[in-house]
């Protein structure tokens, strides 16, 4: 037999941790013995388990730590096990593979924190002037040679914080449904808006181009001017049909206004496109006075770091997009440092490519008339994330009503 003492400390009885555990270590396979059990005894009083796990092979174990450990449990007290990249974008075999909670590693006897932190990656580890680092690398960083973390033995992951029972965000979290109050919780939404500004962390916003052919630009547009975005990711798509609105009037060919399909309106979306490349891109629309309002020159006008990444079915695209995947991944992870809200609204690839990049630290809204795309966010890893079920001119209209006041 195979055997190894873990240990977990926290609200793990409130928060279900220790039952999650135990559930894992069963459907695993593997034999377990509370050795050691401490309850807090106040509200406030963190508990501690120490529980012993046996396995009838190396496999059988490895499977169950791997498991237990995205609950907080830390396994053992050794130093994490390194070994070197065999080639540029390949980790060694036994990469520890990461998620999106915060993560430690144990080198020479000294827990140090993972830099960083993204799911499905893995820990590289070097010495630097003043000690040791470790970052989370995306596969395509790695470099032959790089130390990496293999094996589970040496990492310790901090689970998610309890979310308390008279929380707004509990009553959110509990799970995706369509009959929930809309105004409490858009007026939740606008409240941890400012709070993330009032503590000087960024806010990004990553939409969809429903939000144009539904409407609701015009409320996203103020919501921007008035400063509360600092970050946007979106596709060609929402630029293209904001642009197409700007210049025509005009999403997929509907004017809004009226809700009547024009003559060649068709044809919009795609002179909007050309327009903008005969220009060099959007800032120089702006500057040349061809691109008068919408939601791409508001996040010029208030200076808002914009990601625009492609994809296969893009027409043109615009001067602005990345087309490169990779190029577009590394844009976005380099945004997202500092921020510490995410507003995800009717759009479920781009919603899902952010869950992946965002550590669990950062607050995550997601608003989609699909309950589907919100259920999607959370099965892909991104738990943290608050489900919203609802359409999304509805939502923005609030939401900039809450932030900027009645027009």
């Amino acid at each position: 037999m195979r055997t190894e003492i873990i240990t977990l400390d926290g609200h793990i009885i409130d928060s279900l941790t220790l039952s999650k555990v135990l559930d894992i270590l069963v459907s695993t396979g593997v034999d377990y013995e509370i050795r050691r059990f401490e309850i807090g005894k106040t509200h406030d009083e963190t508990s501690h388990a120490e529980i012993l796990v046996r396995a009838p092979d190396e496999e059988s174990l490895q499977r169950a730590l791997h498991e237990v450990q995205q609950h907080g449990a830390v396994i053992s007290q050794e130093n994490a096990k390194l070994q070197p990249a065999p080639q540029d974008g390949v980790f060694p075999d036994g990469f520890y593979s990461t998620t999106n909670l915060e993560t430690f590693v144990r080198i020479e006897d000294t827990w140090i924190l993972v830099e960083r932190i993204e799911m499905d990656c893995g820990i590289r580890v070097s010495r630097t002037d003043t000690g040791w680092r470790a970052e989370c690398v995306p596969l395509h960083r790695a470099r032959k040679g790089d130390l990496f973390v293999v094996g589970t033995a040496g990492v310790r992951v901090t689970p998610a914080p309890r979310r308390e029972a008279e929380s707004v965000f509990h009553f959110m979290g509990s799970e995706v449904s369509i009959e929930k109050p809309k105004a409490r919780i858009v007026q939740a939404v606008a409240r941890a808006i400012r709070d993330t500004k009032a503590s000087g962390r960024k806010v990004l916003f990553v939409g969809g181009p429903a939000i144009v052919h539904t409407g609701a630009a015009p409320y996203l547009e103020r919501i921007i001017r008035a400063g509360w975005i600092d970050v946007l990711f979106a596709g060609n798509a929402l630029a293209t049909h904001d642009i197409e609105y700007a210049l025509y009037g005009t999403s997929l060919g509907v004017a809004l206004d009226t809700g009547i399909a024009e003559t060649h309106g068709h044809e919009h979306h795609l002179r909007a496109i050309n327009t903008i490349r005969a220009l060099g891109g959007i800032r120089q629309a702006m500057e040349k006075g061809v691109l008068k309002g919408g939601i791409m020159h508001a996040c010029v006008v208030a200076n808002v770091h914009v990601v625009l990444a492609g994809s296969i079915r893009d027409d043109g695209p615009l001067p602005d997009v990345i087309t490169d995947v990779m190029q577009a991944q590394d844009a976005m992870r380099e945004a997202i440092q500092g921020v510490g809200l995410a507003l995800m609204v009717a759009t479920t690839l781009h919603s899902i490519a952010t869950g992946n990049l965002l550590p669990a630290s950062v607050t995550t809204f997601c608003v989609d008339a699909d309950a589907d795309t919100v259920i999607k966010l959370t099965d892909r890893g991104s738990h943290q994330a608050f489900g919203i079920v609802t359409d999304c001119a509805f939502f923005l209209k609030e939401l900039a009503e809450q932030l900027c006041g009645k027009e």
